[in-house]
């Protein structure tokens, strides 16, 4: 069994890395889809998804329905005849005419061990519950979200200063070969396919802008691991009087105090200890309003006063 013919889906960076993988094994589709471009920026400029601006650069055809639940939608694809269709993150539900129409069907990058972390968002659940070990899964669709038989798997740790954005890159570093061997020796890994066990599944919803915001009475542990997960998107926020401040990176503290949750206890080169309601964080990184990602040590320079033992983060504690 051979797929000759392959139609790739997929919209952000981490599916264009996996497309980038499939045109270096010289296995190019004879289609992307990708999702409609996307107003971005400042000027709310239209703007290409990372997989069209690549597909366009190797001259492949790229298609961009706003919906796949139509006749028209599904005509299109059978017109493409493809043997397979890849999706990586595509962001389109696939209803099941377009699941039928491929010679062998559809298969799925998703980044987590299936059938932990099913859902959108794997990569920030996994760091954000504290999991020590997640990966790639290559699963073939069905109607179901994220519950098609698993065609291969594979592993990685999870260290404990690992924002969402080295562990997307370390996990599509990962599943390309991944993909690749999957490609190489479908026949085999379509006959063993393992189906999943629905009673260990966990779902991984969307990460909301609301969660972002940082409620120090959490304990420094829970809130580290909430940093570095919405690390680069959506990024923790906190409010220093009317200032709202990113928080970027910083490292939990095991110490004891009486000071009110959002305290600034020390401000140093080392970072600004904030109390937490266990334990307590040091900030390292920040960003200021209308300004860029620094280092408190930079910061602290310029805006001491500010950032001074005995201020506090607030003030909606616990919202």
């Amino acid at each position: 069994m051979t797929a000759e013919r392959l139609v790739f889906a997929g919209t952000p960076e981490f599916a264009a890395i996996h497309l980038q993988g499939l045109l270096a094994a010289g296995r190019v589709p004879v289609a992307v889809y990708t999702q409609p471009d996307r107003p971005a920026g400042r000027g709310k400029k239209l703007t290409a998804s990372p997989v069209k601006a690549l597909a366009e650069a190797h001259g492949i055809p790229v298609l961009q329905p706003t919906s796949l639940r139509s006749t028209e939608a599904e005509a299109e694809l059978a017109a493409l005849a493809p043997d397979l269709l890849i999706v990586v993150a595509y962001g389109l539900i696939l209803p099941r005419a377009i699941l039928d129409v491929p010679t062998h069907g559809c298969i799925n990058v998703h980044a987590s061990m299936l059938p932990r972390r099913r859902g959108g968002a794997p990569i920030q659940r996994a760091i954000e519950a504290g999991d020590s070990q997640t990966g790639t899964t290559i699963m073939q669709m069905e109607a179901g979200l994220d519950t098609g038989p698993m065609l291969d798997t594979a592993s990685i740790d999870i260290d404990s200063d690992m924002t969402a954005a080295v562990l997307h890159d370390a996990l599509a570093e990962r599943g390309v070969p991944l993909l690749i061997s999957v490609l190489d020796n479908l026949a085999d890994c379509l006959a063993s396919a393992e189906q999943q066990d629905d009673a260990r599944a966990t779902y991984a919803a969307k990460i909301e802008k609301a969660e972002a915001k940082v409620d120090w009475c959490l304990s420094a542990e829970v809130l580290d691991r909430r940093i570095r997960a919405f690390n680069p998107f959506p990024v923790c926020w906190t409010l220093l009087g009317d200032q709202r401040i990113k928080v970027w990176a910083a490292v939990p503290v095991t110490t004891d105090t009486t000071a009110a949750p959002g305290t600034i206890l020390e401000a140093s080169e080392q970072g600004l200890l904030v109390a937490c309601g266990e334990g307590a964080l040091r900030l390292t990184r920040l960003q200021l309003p209308g300004g860029k990602p620094l280092a408190v040590s930079e910061l602290l320079r310029a805006r001491r006063d500010m950032l001074a033992a005995g201020e506090r983060f607030g003030p909606e504690l616990g919202s």
